[in-house]
């Protein structure tokens, strides 16, 4: 499938150092930087482009996280059977486990443990420009230096000797910047822009074999205003003539590259490339699946047990053993297994699993094409409707879930508003695994996704991907039924509706790709109890950050609202949660805002808050008509809408019409 980029494609950047024997004060160290894990998950995963203070890297692949595991003598895993199964209907069924980021955390500041550990990166692009003398040059003429192991940040490239604009040579060296300008393609390529057969139009330089370039930049973050100088011939040509339609054509075909990887694509790529500066939104989208943990059923009890097995006794004892429950039970009973404790009808259910024969390709493809991101969240919701045995009722050790009934039941406010059920959440596990990126369209946009997710590892079949656990406390609350499809029916008829879903229409084909034209915008809609449920997510989300103790961008949203379909029954609910991936759980301040009558003050300041916006009239009265595209209607940033860590639609899908009615709009609202 693939071919490498260079040999020795590997990354190993703390074997590579101690295998330098130098060991002297100057030497430069591997630590480039830090990030938190969420933020290596959504923001900055392998294949994004990670802005340091003086140059920019790209996290490499999982293969080059191999290295840097196998320093350890185990390789610790997330427990997740659910999200686990989601993941390979993405990536195969070859994927056995989900892992942490390698890190471990630090007893003290001058401690050295953990310093083997980190996520291998590359310097990316490559191509680095003097700010001093506007050299623009591989990264090979440059001097690298990161010589402080307690200043990261202090890690650089500099031109030493460097002539100036004027010619005169400084006795420091100066710093070196990243050349801003890629290529990209939808498949999920990414090369750096050929500077010099830009300058010479696709043909040799005719003064010198390897030109000295030169970049000007008189306005620099103003877009495209550089111009390409060759300090050989002379030529310039304005980086602004790769803009646009008409600059489209004048750019290269993609070459198939996958810099995170190392390699290109065997086969090529057929894919005009599009001009992208560094550090552009649409550069790469994460592809990934949460789950909040629940207690497992039967069928995720037989997966963890089976995948225990294989971890224990390997591929090759399992093809020795067979189904043979006596030489599985001996091997046990030899390794001192605590799954010897299981019973004999558990142990054979797993094993059976373990033999059950793949899915084919044409079967996995299917379950692609047929995943529905509702069915992660169906247990959830099922669970929630559950009744729990008392106080802080703790569902099991594995899932960590602890939730309570507020105290004296709902309040009278509540039922009628039409509030059914409130669950106070103690304790939550909330798990995020990564399948891949996209480029140019996120994840939602592309229809054919095994075509478009570019894959993590060199094989596109890796063994396991990366995951992170999250611990909070939140508060779940549910509306009747019977009142919401009621309301839903009412809404689906009006001119707002209409103006809605044409908006979503005109939105969802401007910013769809080539690859997959042949999705019905229809089928990425919300329904209406997705609008209703989410608004009211964002005002209670508002209002609980000013009396929960935590920030507005600390409290996130999970909806839980779909219509009834097949043997999958309604739902209307919402669970508002705080998490935090670095310490054993939150304070507490959701939990205590979910007391019957905390509750009800919360809820009815927050509806009584969005009857009024300080962009009303203009927010009030806010209706996308043709050709606007906008996916929100009486919602902004004063009244409605939230921080991006907040929002699980990035603030698509709100109107607060649907919520309270608004002056020109009566009758729509579900809570009047």
């Amino acid at each position: 499938m693939n071919e490498p980029l260079e040999t020795g494609g590997v990354l190993d950047p703390v074997g590579d150092l101690e295998a330098d024997g130098a060991q002297s004060a100057t030497k430069n160290r591997a630590k480039v930087g830090s990030s938190r894990p969420s933020s290596l998950l959504y923001t900055y995963g392998p294949g994004a482009t990670m802005d340091l203070p003086s140059f920019t890297i790209m996290p490499a692949g999982l293969d080059d996280w191999e290295r840097i595991w196998a320093r350890r003598g185990s390789v610790p895993t997330v427990h997740a059977p659910r999200l686990l199964d989601a993941v390979k209907v993405h990536l195969g069924p070859q994927v056995a486990e989900l892992r942490p980021f390698p890190w471990a955390p630090k007893p003290s500041s001058n401690s050295k443990e953990g310093d083997d550990l980190g996520v291998p990166a590359r310097v990316f692009p490559q191509w680095l420009r003097c700010t001093h003398c506007d050299m623009l040059a591989p990264l090979t003429r440059f001097a690298y230096r990161n010589t402080n192991p307690y200043r990261p940040d202090q890690a650089r490239f500099e031109h030493d000797k460097c002539p100036g604009r004027k010619g005169r040579i400084s006795k420091r060296p100066m710093p070196a910047v990243p050349a801003r300008y890629l290529l990209a393609c939808p498949d999920g390529h990414l090369d750096e822009f050929p500077y010099d057969w830009w300058v010479h139009e696709g043909v040799k330089c005719t003064a010198a074999e390897v030109p000295n370039m030169a970049m000007h930049d008189q306005s620099v973050g103003k877009g495209a205003s550089a111009t390409i100088e060759c300090g050989a011939c002379g030529l310039k040509r304005p980086m602004n003539q790769a803009q646009g339609e008409a600059g489209a054509a004048k750019l290269p075909r993609c070459r198939g590259r996958h810099p995170h990887l190392g390699l290109f694509d065997k086969d090529g790529c057929p894919n005009a490339t599009k001009l992208m500066l560094l550090g552009a939104s649409n550069l790469w989208f994460p592809a990934s699946l949460s789950i909040v943990v629940m207690p497992e059923v039967s069928a995720e009890s037989q997966e963890t047990v089976a995948a225990e097995l294989l971890r224990v006794a390997g591929l090759k004892r399992l093809e020795k053993f067979g189904s043979d429950l006596d030489k599985w039970r001996e091997y046990l009973d030899d390794e001192d297994s605590p799954l010897v404790g299981l019973s004999d009808t558990d142990i054979a259910a797993a094993i059976a699993r373990l033999l059950e024969p793949p899915p084919s390709e044409e079967e996995l493809a299917e379950q692609r094409r047929n995943f529905d991101p509702i069915s992660l969240l169906v247990p959830e919701w099922n669970f929630l409707l559950r009744d729990p045995l008392g106080k802080l009722h703790k569902a099991d050790e594995k899932s960590g879930l602890v939730l309570s009934p507020p105290l004296g039941g709902i309040h009278p406010g509540l039922s009628a508003k039409h509030v059914t059920r409130v669950m106070a959440i103690d304790k939550l596990r909330k798990v995020n695994a990564v399948l891949g990126f996209t480029r140019i369209d996120e994840m939602e946009r592309a229809n054919d996704i095994g075509q478009r997710l570019v894959h993590l590892s060199r094989s596109g079949r890796p063994k396991w991907t990366v995951a992170t656990e999250d611990r909070g406390e939140g508060i779940y609350l549910q509306l009747d039924e019977q009142a919401v499809a009621s309301w839903e029916t009412k809404i689906e008829v009006t001119d707002l509706w209409e103006a809605h879903r044409a908006a979503h229409e005109r939105n969802f084909l401007a910013r769809f790709s080539d690859t997959a034209k042949d999705v019905d915008p229809e089928s990425r809609f919300r329904p209406a109890r997705y609008w209703l449920m989410h608004t009211l997510a964002h005002v209670l989300i508002r209002e609980m950050a000013m009396y929960a103790g935590y920030s507005a961008a600390s409290l996130s949203e999970r909806i839980y609202a779909w219509k009834p379909e097949g043997e999958r029954p309604a739902a209307a609910g919402l669970l508002i949660v705080t998490t935090a991936s670095d310490s054993d759980g939150t304070l507490g301040g959701l939990v205590q805002l979910s007391a019957r009558d905390n509750l009800e003050r919360v809820m009815s300041r927050a509806l009584e808050r969005a009857l009024r916006c300080s962009s009303d009239p203009v927010c009030a009265h806010r209706i996308p008509k043709d050709p606007e595209e906008f996916l929100h209607g009486a919602a902004c940033h004063t009244c409605a809408m939230a921080s991006e860590t907040s929002c699980e639609r990035a603030n698509r899908f709100l109107d607060r019409r649907f919520l309270v009615d608004l002056p020109g709009s009566v009758g729509l609202g579900f809570f009047n």
